[in-house]
């Protein structure tokens, strides 16, 4: 794979929809066992984030009960002021963490993260959590929209099925975005930050 050199670079880890209602074994859900897998590397990485004084976000969904997106096939979960809609306690989110409600699908929709962002100096977002193909997509290209940097951790992420997983970062290792939008592992973006 070709290097990204990211040093120099003011990251940011963005943690996304890793709630409560995704991860309650009475729903159900078929990305639940794959999200628990990626517990632990996100908590890891989130500590190295901290150590080095790098924002870390954590970004969920925060749907109104009677949200428009709610009027297809999709249930309502993850509403607004539920305890369901927080963050998993197994992912120790801590006081300066910024925790970020978002109303719809991208961190960045009507939440002012690109200001927060802006204030620290950001210049690189590197986006782990759930699902792939939807709400860490729509972060990841919306990021390269504000002209942010971006690198999907890809051990860091899952989706429904790990073909979906695969299938979607795939279509991300080698586009024209690249090297402003990377695919990459978590080791290989430690190594790239120079944080081994």
């Amino acid at each position: 794979m070709e290097n990204m050199a990211l040093q120099g670079k003011i990251p940011s880890i963005l943690v996304i929809d890793m709630v409560k209602d995704y991860f309650d074994p009475g729903r159900r859900l078929k990305i639940t066992p794959l999200a628990k897998d990626i517990i632990g590397p996100i908590r890891e990485l989130t500590s190295a984030f901290r150590q080095h004084g790098w924002p870390v976000i954590f970004a969920t969904d925060a749907f109104k009960e009677d949200d428009f997106i709610f009027t297809g096939r999709m249930k309502p979960e993850a509403l607004e002021g539920t305890e369901g809609a927080e963050v998993i306690d197994e992912l120790e989110r801590k006081p300066e963490d910024l925790w970020l409600p978002k109303p719809r699908f991208s961190a960045f929709f009507q939440t002012g993260l690109e200001r927060y962002l802006r204030e620290r100096d950001v210049t690189l977002c590197a986006v782990t959590g759930i699902a792939t193909p939807v709400c860490v997509l729509t972060t990841a290209l919306d990021a390269i929209c504000y002209d942010f940097h971006c690198v999907i951790v890809s051990d860091c992420t899952a989706a429904t099925s790990i073909k979906v997983h695969q299938d979607t970062l795939n279509l991300y290792r080698n586009t024209a975005l690249f090297p402003l939008l990377k695919v990459c592992s978590e080791a290989e973006l430690r190594a790239d930050l120079g944080i081994i």
